[in-house]
């Protein structure tokens, strides 16, 4: 049993009878009145998120886990294919699993975190940034560059992302995976 002291992001607990994990969390220490813990859960089972406080000593149940490098094969519906990088097994997991399923090209590796219980994968956690080539974005036009002025880009995988006015088609950007957002263009 862990204590709301040991909360931090990426812990896998078990709660309400289902697995969360912390994607989110904030200690808050009033002034007047006693500690808590706000955090932000999110469900390993379902993907549904929700928003919980739990008041400062409150014991959590803590779940195991082991982290693996996975490699990503495909996606073949709703389902996407990764592949232990050491052992060279593979799982399936569902897109509710992933946080950022439309970054994910195929050959990314990945951490995905399996319970120790019964060796289920929970989560997977996907690279701070990734790299990924604009196939399709409209011309930038000259001088309108006063502001942060962005437009709309897609990137191989199809995913949506907006990008600064001087990005072409066939540029290669890196893309914070939290955000979702261009982080800034990658020279080759």
């Amino acid at each position: 049993m862990a204590s709301t002291s040991d909360i931090r992001k990426g812990l896998c607990i078990r709660y309400s009878h289902d697995i969360f994990k912390i994607i989110e969390f904030l200690h808050v220490k009033p002034g007047k009145g006693p500690a808590f813990v706000r955090t932000k859960l999110k469900s390993v089972t379902t993907g549904k998120v929700i928003d919980n406080t739990f008041s400062a000593g409150h014991k959590i149940d803590e779940i195991r886990v082991e982290t693996h490098a996975f490699q990503f094969l495909y996606k073949e519906n709703e389902d996407y294919h990764f592949m232990n990088t050491e052992d060279y097994s593979q799982i399936i997991l569902p897109e509710t699993s992933l946080d950022a399923a439309d970054l994910l090209k195929e050959g990314e590796i990945v951490k995905v975190q399996i319970n120790t219980e019964d060796n289920a994968p929970l989560s997977v956690d996907m690279p701070q940034y990734v790299v990924l080539e604009v196939t399709s974005a409209e011309p930038g036009v000259k001088g309108n560059t006063a502001t942060n002025a962005t437009k709309p880009a897609v990137v191989e995988t199809g995913a949506r992302v907006n990008v600064p006015l001087f990005i072409n088609e066939g540029d290669k950007i890196r893309i914070d995976t939290e955000k979702g957002a261009y982080h800034e263009r990658v020279k080759e």
